[in-house]
Order: structure tokens, then sequence, then C-alpha cells
């Protein structure tokens, strides 16, 4: 039996990233009401080896907009993860959103086997069919960084939950 690549993907992600934007809209308001200055939050990190929360942040949207394209067999978009604030990190939210929200099941389903390369070139470079591409390696890899930015949140005292983490399904 065949998966929908589409709905494996794109739901997937906008709900993701629309949990995002809440907690950090959460982050944003706990950092106000406690006096806390908005770069503890934004720079705050798990373990020193680990990215800060915005780098966090940029990850997961630019996994949500790169593993979309590919599927789409579209180019994927460059962006210069230069946010330095909440209000940036929110445009960038909301730009991937309306990336993603771009693609429609047919340009992603019935495509399980097109070849995906990560890393062209290089001794990094990995090739997948779509769907393992999807399963294996591009939802694991947002969800990972999606985690890590609520655990840094959670960790600094935003109080925040699993319905938040879960956002609006």
């Amino acid at each position: 039996m065949t998966i929908s690549l589409y709905a494996a993907s794109i739901p997937v992600f906008k709900q993701m990233l629309g949990s995002l934007s809440d907690l950090l809209h959460k982050a944003e308001a706990h950092a106000s009401a406690k006096s806390i200055e908005p770069n503890a939050l934004l720079q705050a990190r798990l373990f020193p080896d680990m990215f800060a929360l915005s780098r966090q942040v940029q990850i997961a949207a630019d996994f949500a907009r790169g593993v979309s394209a590919r599927l789409a067999g579209a180019e994927v978009p460059k962006y210069a993860d230069d946010e330095q604030s909440f209000a940036d990190l929110q445009a960038l939210l909301s730009k991937s959103l309306v990336f993603i929200d771009s693609f429609s099941p047919e340009q992603i389903d019935g495509h399980e086997d097109r070849e995906i390369v990560t890393r062209p070139g290089t001794p990094k470079e990995k090739r997948f069919t779509a769907q393992a591409y999807l399963l294996s390696y591009g939802l694991p890899q947002f969800f990972f960084h999606v985690t890590t930015a609520y655990a840094l949140l959670r960790h600094n005292g935003v109080e925040v939950g699993k319905r938040d983490y879960m956002g609006t399904y």
C-alpha cells in the first residue's frame, strides 16, 4: 500500500510550524512579563555545543521548505537565516508556511520513487527515493529541531506543555 507523501508532509509541516509560531509568541510574552531580555531566550542553548533557539527555528523552517520542495520536484528556496528577533522568526515562519502551502497533492503524490540527492557532489552525498527521504531523513530532522526549540523554551521557564507543542490538528 502506498502512502500519500503529501498527507505525510505538508499538513504535518503546517501544523508544527504553526505550533512553533505559537510557542514563540508565548516566549516573547514571557520575556516581556518577566523583564527578560529577549535575546536571552533567542540565544538560549540546552548545551554549549548545541544550536541556540533562533537557529533551531531557522533549521526547522529550512527543513519544512526544503523537504516540501524536493518532494514536489521544485527548487529549494535559499534564505539568509539571519533572523535576530522574535518578529524576524515569526516572519520566517510565515514565509515558510506560504511557500509550503503552495504545493498541491498532485505535485507530490505519485512520485514516491523520485530520486532525491542531498549534498550532491560532496563526501556527505546521500541518495534517497522521495518516500525514504521523507520518512527516514526529512521528518526526523524536522521534528528534532522543533522538539529542541520547545525544550529550550520549557527549560527556560516559558509555561508551555504538550498541547502547545502539538499545535492545532
